[in-house]
């Protein structure tokens, strides 16, 4: 932990973060720390329960409530999507990937469940370089603070798709998608889903949608890396940064499904521990272990491979940290270690956020790891040293 410590200290010291918290699990021995400030003008020191808009770190959530009501019998992984929000039966998709957006051919097969679930159900996001993302963001897809989730998937369905479905992995608003679903299945808001499977059960009364008044003193400014000048800036709000997204502090009809939770790092090292036996700590259950063990396994084709994120920005990925990587329903799984400089373990699991956010389950060696901070484009060596150090100091 020292060692850890240390790596922290001088990423706040070359003022590449503001703060960061992290907590780490192995065999129930918790170990956790903190370095920096919730703020670099005030320098107000971290907290000991600091509070993060968590972005992607939102999918997972939503992810689990969908695995919840397929063993409901509720919905089904192979549903069309049209089986729900019929107003996608005229759904086009793109000739190429960056024809104009009028360019477009008849839809094959719909998207199902597990095309959303799995990234493959041929949506985009914003900030992607590909035309169907320009068009979310000429549009101002996600972009509002006030709209309901049912507003935002109603302009989404005028959209074309970037590709067929099932035909290739895009990472994308599928869940924003699935988190509707929810609604249209449960009659319930997002909101009042996930604090009754998931929030209550898992005692996360930090974790929601939004931050009321007399909390948000706890939550930490969000800043966005300048790697020109290696220095944090405040978050731009510039075509297709993701920047431009509403995440606002407190909207009661704000819900997403792919971004737009606030948590702490102890509400989602909860979430983080539950993921390794699908029950919570007294042993209530939330998902079954098969469902679990379904969720956690890859379920893409080889010619998918490899995953890759690139912003609209970037011609070339440096390093592509997604490399050892499949998909499951709902999170990137471990395949190939070899791949990640054989740190790590083969069906560790977990997901990230936009703001650096890391979380990680590892079943093999009853391990799970989460990282919160809160830096847009941030530098990328951060997660890797904190799982490095992590692995290396296993035993």
């Amino acid at each position: 932990m020292k060692e850890l410590q240390s790596i922290i200290n001088q990423y706040i010291e070359k003022g590449l973060y503001p703060g960061v918290e992290w907590k780490i699990t192995h065999r129930e021995k918790a170990f956790q720390g903190k370095a920096g400030c919730l703020n670099l003008l005030t320098g107000k020191p971290l907290l000991s329960n600091s509070l993060y808009r968590i972005w992607s770190m939102t999918k997972p959530i939503v992810s689990v409530v969908i695995l919840q009501l397929i063993e409901e019998h509720k919905i089904h992984l192979e549903d069309a999507i049209t089986d729900y929000l019929p107003q996608f039966s005229n759904l086009k998709v793109l000739k190429y990937n960056n024809s104009d957006i009028s360019n477009v051919v008849d839809i094959k097969n719909m998207p199902t469940i597990k095309d959303l679930l799995s990234h493959t159900a041929g949506f985009s996001y914003n900030f992607l370089g590909d035309a169907v993302a320009k068009e979310y963001d000429r549009v101002g897809l996600f972009h509002s603070s006030d709209t309901t989730l049912e507003e935002e998937i109603n302009l989404l369905s005028t959209i074309p798709l970037l590709h067929q479905p099932s035909t290739k992995w895009v990472y994308s608003v599928s869940v924003d998608v699935l988190a509707r679903i929810i609604e249209i299945v449960t009659e319930e808001s997002l909101q009042t889903q996930l604090e009754k499977r998931i929030f209550k059960p898992l005692g996360m009364q930090d974790t929601g949608f939004s931050v009321t008044p007399e909390n948000l003193y706890r939550l930490m400014t969000s800043y966005e890396y300048d790697p020109l000048h290696k220095k944090l800036n405040e978050p731009s709000s510039s075509p297709q940064q993701i920047g431009e997204i509403g995440y606002p502090t407190n909207i009661s009809t704000y819900a997403r499904g792919g971004h737009g939770l606030f948590s702490s790092l102890e509400d989602y090292s909860k979430f983080a521990q539950m993921l390794l036996t699908g029950k919570t700590k007294t042993g209530t259950k939330i998902i079954s272990d098969s469902m679990l063990k379904m969720a956690t396994t890859n379920h893409l084709e080889p010619s998918f491979f490899p995953l890759e994120i690139r912003n609209f920005d970037v011609e070339v990925l440096e390093e592509n940290d997604l490399e050892p990587y499949g998909w499951g329903l709902g999170f990137r799984v471990m395949m190939d270690v070899e791949k990640a400089g054989n740190i790590g373990s083969v069906g560790e699991f977990g997901w990230a956020g936009a703001s650096a956010t890391y979380f990680l389950v590892d079943p093999k060696n009853d391990l799970t790891a989460v990282l919160m901070t809160q830096v847009l484009g941030a530098e990328n060596t951060l997660n890797k040293n904190f799982v490095k150090t992590i692995y290396q100091n296993l035993n």
